[in-house]
């Protein structure tokens, strides 16, 4: 939706952005994940939404920051795809769940648990909430290229963040922790908040979308305190993620 000339919320024109985006949460990462672009600038800043572009390998590249939770990131989608954008990375950080995910870890999620409002807006839960097949493979082979410790596999994606760490506080604690454990028993990986919404949305707009994820914690294990520098590994394994979608792109055309 446009208002005097530019998107509503990411105050942006199509000329302002790249065909392929990255989307960190925190606005506070959009100038990190830019550096690692030629001639990056930033483009506007209104509300959680931080938008950066410049160029990687010579293609147009956009970072913009999605805030917390489903609802802004289906916005900043939505207007992304209406700027000409139709390829989505979203990096960001997780608390494990499977305990096999230790904190310094990496995610690459192939779906996300719809527990969540926002996709619902969308389609019924019925339809699967399912990364495009070419991000994951881009992240995974970009992870293992490397040298991360990354696991591959389903998340969670709730709308309450104390609900998942304070469950016992809430009046429906019972049905919470009833779903926790049921996404253990079923082998989940890790839980966040956005990826369900883009991935369902993205399915709606015809767009492809992936999830990368850094391991904060994870209160099924001891694990040891994230290693340092550990926040930085899944920027970059989605800055090479996207250069590998670039060069297979353009195999393509």
């Amino acid at each position: 939706m446009l208002i005097d000339g530019k998107q509503m919320h990411l105050q942006c024109t199509a000329a302002d952005i790249g065909k392929y985006a990255i989307l960190p949460g925190d606005p506070g990462r959009c100038a990190v994940i830019a550096a690692y672009l030629e001639d990056a600038r930033m483009i506007s800043s209104n509300r959680e939404f931080q938008v950066w572009t410049g160029r990687l390998d010579g293609e147009l590249v956009t970072v913009c920051s999605t805030g917390i939770g489903g609802p802004s990131a289906a916005i900043a989608l939505e207007e992304l795809v209406e700027c000409g954008a139709h390829t989505f990375i979203r990096v960001g950080t997780c608390g494990g769940i499977d305990a096999a995910v230790k904190g310094g870890d990496v995610i690459v999620a192939t779906a996300a648990v719809r527990q969540e409002g926002t996709s619902r807006e969308y389609l019924p839960l019925e339809y699967p909430a399912a990364a495009s097949y070419a991000v994951v493979r881009a992240l995974a082979d970009s992870c293992e290229a490397l040298g991360y410790r990354t696991h591959v596999g389903v998340v969670q994606s709730k709308d309450s963040f104390y609900g998942e760490i304070r469950p016992q506080r809430m009046p429906i604690a019972g049905k919470l922790q009833a779903q926790w454990s049921a996404w253990t028993a079923a082998g989940v990986l890790a839980s966040e908040m956005e990826s369900a919404a883009l991935f369902v949305a993205g399915a709606c707009l015809h767009v492809r979308c992936g999830t990368v994820l850094n391991v904060l914690w994870n209160d099924e294990n001891e694990a040891p305190a994230v290693p340092e520098g550990a926040a930085q590994r899944g920027i970059h394994a989605a800055v090479e993620a996207i250069r590998r979608l670039i060069r297979a792109d353009s195999k393509e055309k």
